[in-house]
């Protein structure tokens, strides 16, 4: 099975990998079939862990690689990852400032984004989605430099960052799902609107891929522009969620098991 897996295109890898994630993100949503509400406590929780596998995940994964390609190449090994890392920060700040949203446990009225007159449903989808761009992206960018042939970029470290990744969307489909079905809707649309969250990270990731196969020297840019993405969900994002209901302890132990886990994958993987 991973001999067949080695032979694929990095582009067809990059979309494995993706729908991958993108089927935990629907077994996350698939909670709403059993449960019509998750434990606070326990919602806080998964959203420190992945939190803290998107961090780690940023350095193992991303930034690490793209300095030591820089090094390798002979260029200065600081200033592609910076810009890519400050840009990739910049684009999820203004699609956050652009794109209708509003975070589960917040009220429509508090929606981020352009004003719209979309449904609340749809909003938390979004919401979600904006997780989800950045993640498909840095899949697709990880299996795309494993064509680089470059030492750093290896297939068990962008195979470590698909798992990962895969993990960790588990509880991001639980927070839109069940938060719908408390507010209403059946099972079935709770569902459908759960996993619907995870649809753009084949789409981000195959973009990913063919973008860095295409302009292999831009492949330091992408791989810190991913982290950099990555770093803003959870510094604006993950972690003030996990902490609205003030269980810091739990949302922070959460955070460094998620972390633990992805360096680990990451090194024994990678």
């Amino acid at each position: 099975m991973l001999d067949w897996f080695i032979h694929l295109s990095p582009i067809h890898q990059a979309l494995l990998a993706t729908c991958f994630t993108w089927l935990l993100t629907a077994l996350g949503a698939a909670v709403v079939f059993f449960f019509k509400e998750i434990n606070r406590k326990v919602l806080d929780g998964m959203l420190g862990f992945a939190a803290g596998v998107m961090i780690a995940a940023s350095f193992w994964s991303l930034l690490a690689p793209a300095i030591a390609m820089v090094e390798e190449s002979g260029g200065i090994k600081w200033l592609p990852p910076l810009v890519g890392f400050l840009s990739g920060g910049i684009f999820l700040w203004a699609a956050d400032k652009i794109l209708p949203h509003v975070h589960p446990g917040f009220p429509t009225s508090e929606a981020e984004g352009v004003k719209t007159g979309w449904q609340r449903s749809v909003l938390l989808v979004l919401a979600i989605t904006l997780h989800n761009i950045p993640e498909g992206l840095a899949v697709g960018v990880a299996f795309g430099a494993v064509a680089s042939d470059l030492p750093s970029a290896t297939l068990g470290g962008a195979m470590a960052l698909a798992l990962g990744i895969g993990i960790q969307n588990f509880p991001e489909g639980a927070a839109v799902s069940v938060p719908l079905r408390r507010e209403g809707l059946s099972r079935r649309k709770s569902f459908m609107y759960g996993q619907l969250s995870g649809v753009v990270e084949p789409v981000a990731g195959v973009l990913g891929a063919m973008a860095v196969l295409l302009m292999q020297p831009l492949l330091p840019y992408a791989l810190s522009f991913a982290a950099g993405a990555m770093i803003y969900v959870v510094a604006e994002e993950l972690i003030p969620e996990s902490q609205a209901e003030k269980h810091s302890d739990i949302a922070t132990i959460g955070l460094m098991v998620g972390f633990a886990v992805m360096m680990t994958l990451d090194v024994a993987l990678g």
